[in-house]
């Protein structure tokens, strides 16, 4: 159970971080595609284009609440 609570706890600091840089930093799609997988990398997570782009879509709809 620990373990699962380490990675929701990665995952969900990930989620943050890009929401921030959305917020703060706007850039075109591509390029923050580019910024998140490479950051996500650095942290051991890997994900396939069409998740990465759900994701930008959730989080882009977020910041723009």
């Amino acid at each position: 159970m620990k373990n699962l609570d380490i990675v929701l706890a990665v995952v969900g600091g990930a989620l943050v971080g890009a929401s921030l840089g959305l917020l703060f930093a706007p850039k075109k799609g591509e390029d923050l595609r580019d910024e998140i997988t490479g950051y996500l990398k650095s942290k051991g997570i890997a994900l396939k284009k069409q998740k990465l782009d759900k994701l930008v879509e959730e989080l882009e709809g977020v910041v723009k609440r």
